[in-house]
């Protein structure tokens, strides 16, 4: 049964501040959940509605905890978005692993977005990237908009908060690509295997700081008129010349 102080501390998730103190975080809707399901996040509590169940029931998955069932309205008006009428979690964030570098991975550089993030896990994903690290200024991992954005790839992608210039500087054995104004056209570089890709800010690129480390400048060439891409369209973009042999 859903209490009061359930809803309460539900609602409270939403902040920022009550995630980082509870170190939980709420994923919304039946794709997001579905995928979580099939995850090694360990979920607190389960609301769902009759529906979203058969479906859990129909996919055979095994479920870690009682569900609490409820009807679709009231779904609707414990999270963010109110077209959620299915199911919503409260989860544990993952412990913070050591890093190893897996293949070609990505390097965000003060991506404030969430909706960018999350499109940009939600890519890498597409594209087996496993590892994304992050800048201490990019967006919060476990912010809603991140989450719904990723689609359920936040939880098959492993990211990393660094301080961007040691990090670097520690992987200088690396080929270190840097999504820059100047640069080489995409199309015509031969991106190496187990190279790093850094994708900058969407209003002022990357840092001064970083550009020093960056091994190869690359450039979308632009054809048209549009006065710029964002975050996500860009990376996009550069990650389908990375793998277009594959």
């Amino acid at each position: 049964m859903l209490t009061k102080n359930n809803t309460k501390f539900i609602k409270s998730l939403q902040l920022k501040k009550f995630r980082q103190k509870e170190g939980l975080f709420i994923v919304e809707g039946a794709k997001n959940t579905l995928e979580l399901l099939n995850s090694p996040y360990k979920i607190e509590t389960l609301i769902v509605s009759e529906a979203f169940l058969s479906k859990v029931k129909k996919e055979n998955f095994t479920l870690a905890v009682e569900p609490i069932i409820v009807k679709e309205k009231e779904l609707s008006t414990l999270g963010s978005f109110q077209t959620n009428t299915e199911a919503l979690a409260v989860v544990h964030e993952m412990e913070v692993t050591e890093y190893k570098a897996k293949g070609f991975d990505l390097v965000l550089d003060d991506i404030r977005d969430p909706g960018n993030l999350g499109t940009i896990i939600r890519l890498a994903d597409w594209y087996g990237i496993q590892n994304i690290i992050c800048s201490e200024t990019t967006a919060e991992f476990y912010n809603p908009k991140v989450i719904s954005a990723s689609m359920g790839s936040i939880f098959r992608t492993h990211l990393y908060r660094r301080d961007l210039k040691e990090f670097l500087s520690k992987n200088k054995h690396r080929k270190i690509y840097g999504a820059l104004l100047e640069g080489k056209n995409v199309h015509q570089v031969n991106f190496e295997d187990t190279g790093l890709l850094v994708i900058g800010n969407e209003s002022h690129g990357i840092h001064q700081e970083l550009i020093s480390l960056i091994t190869e400048s690359v450039t979308i060439p632009k054809i048209g008129h549009a006065e710029s891409l964002n975050a996500a369209m860009a990376t996009a973009i550069i990650c389908d010349n990375v793998f277009r042999n594959c």
